[in-house]
């Protein structure tokens, strides 16, 4: 008898959402690397560009439990897609604005519009991966965001000479959005159930492998988790702080990165966007190898704890040290060598943490519990540019910044070190759990 080769199309859903969140991350960093010219233009203060930098993240934090909550009660596709057209008309927008409040304004509208992508891509894990598969999904999606980083620079060049300056580059990168968004809704659509493309072997496979992981803690056990649930839960705040700090520093370095490559390293424009290419593309490269080896790991039978522990203290200690390294460098080509070994080892750690929620959080939460996550990682986006911003402008050199980026490094390896990832809160204990399995399969 001829056994049926399940299908792939899960790979595909998350090839598109690797194409969503890189689009996603071109439009974010455009303003950053055009932000020089910008403060040139319009006469900008730093600190009033540290506020400006911030506005992205005003509307995507306030938005990120909301945009959770309707991953989790509606579909995810239409969500993410619609999602992508609002921050396209948002980026175009931007290219017509001419005072530092009006950048405010659009810039957190456009983060409202951006605040789904993260949370409904964490939800579409629990709905088309496995567990075992989700170090190489979060890996695949989460990419899109060094990815992102790394194309927009060369991006902001190009539209900016084709265009006429930042405006055409900000207009050009908005209507980008919006033709790839409305190609991306073709393949998007539907799930493992009602997907054409997925054949009964395949759906058979994610059936069987979600309902082991999911039921068998919940429905088996008889658990129930609620908000009181997840407040009350140690793994909760841990995940929150943990992300907090790969936030500060991922936010950090995307939003003033190029001002300090202009000013500390005196890059120009051309200069800073081939800096930028070379280290995000490092960092997406690093990542997918990253999440493979974790799925690997596991695979061969090792305990989730040990791996997720192990790798997150690991890219903890790297952070730190590759951004101590930096403030220690005596040349140009020193500091971005320990800027992208830095920022390489936080692409990793932040791909494991977008493996976090469907290991900690029930099936109906998941997409809830990302949106905490990511309000955490966020409230350091709103922050992190500000206190940068005051501290360039008061002390005149990035020096004490970077080493904020110390603390945040070590604040990972700390936080990761404690959470159980092998247990979701409101479940029994894991005893509980097989005595439960046991009885069932009599």
């Amino acid at each position: 008898m001829t056994t049926v080769k399940p299908t792939s199309v899960r790979w595909s859903i998350f090839a598109i959402l690797l194409i969503l969140c890189t689009i996603n991350y071109v439009d974010r960093a455009i303003l950053s690397v055009c932000i020089p010219s910008i403060q040139k233009d319009l006469g900008l203060d730093p600190a009033l560009v540290g506020v400006i930098l911030s506005a992205f993240f005003w509307g995507y934090a306030v938005m990120q439990i909301p945009a959770g909550w309707l991953a989790d009660r509606f579909r995810t596709d239409v969500l993410l897609v619609v999602s992508a057209l609002f921050w396209g008309i948002f980026q175009i927008i931007t290219g017509f604005l001419s005072s530092g409040q009006a950048f405010m304004f659009v810039r957190a509208l456009l983060g409202v519009s951006e605040s789904p992508m993260y949370p409904a891509s964490t939800k579409m894990q629990s709905v088309w991966l496995t567990s075992k598969e989700r170090g190489r999904g979060a890996a695949v999606f989460d990419s899109g965001a060094a990815m992102g980083t790394a194309i927009g620079g060369p991006i902001v060049v190009m539209f900016v000479a084709w265009f006429g300056g930042w405006r055409g580059a900000l207009i050009g990168a908005g209507v980008l959005t919006i033709v790839v968004a409305c190609i991306s809704w073709r393949f998007i659509r539907g799930t493992p159930d009602t997907n054409p493309r997925v054949n009964e072997a395949e759906r058979d496979y994610l059936k069987k492998a979600l309902s082991e992981e999911y039921e068998s803690q919940s429905v088996l056990a008889g658990a129930k988790a609620g908000a009181k649930d997840y407040l009350a839960s140690a793994n909760f705040w841990l995940m929150c702080v943990g992300y907090y700090c790969v936030g500060a520093f991922w936010f950090g370095i995307m939003t003033w990165g190029p001002s300090y490559l202009s000013s500390a390293l005196h890059l120009d424009i051309k200069s800073i966007g081939g800096a930028i290419f070379i280290i995000y593309g490092v960092g997406v490269a690093v990542e997918i190898v990253g999440g493979w080896f974790t799925d690997k790991w596991r695979q061969k039978g090792a305990d989730i704890n040990t791996v997720m522990r192990t790798l997150l203290v690991i890219m903890g200690v790297g952070m730190a040290g590759g951004m101590y390294m930096v403030t220690r460098s005596t040349s140009v080509v020193e500091a971005l060598a320990w800027l992208t070994i830095a920022v390489a080892f936080e692409r990793i750690a932040g791909c494991l943490y977008w493996s976090v929620p469907p290991a900690i959080s029930q099936r109906k939460d998941v997409g809830t519990i990302a949106g905490c996550m990511n309000l955490a990682g966020n409230i350091a986006g709103v922050l992190t540019p500000i206190i940068i911003g005051f501290v360039v402008s008061a002390t005149g050199s990035y020096n004490l910044a970077l080493l904020m980026f110390v603390v945040f490094g070590l604040g990972v390896s700390v936080a990761s070190f404690f959470i159980n990832y092998g247990r979701k809160i409101g479940s029994a204990p894991a005893e509980l759990v097989d005595d439960a399995r046991a009885a069932a399969a009599k």
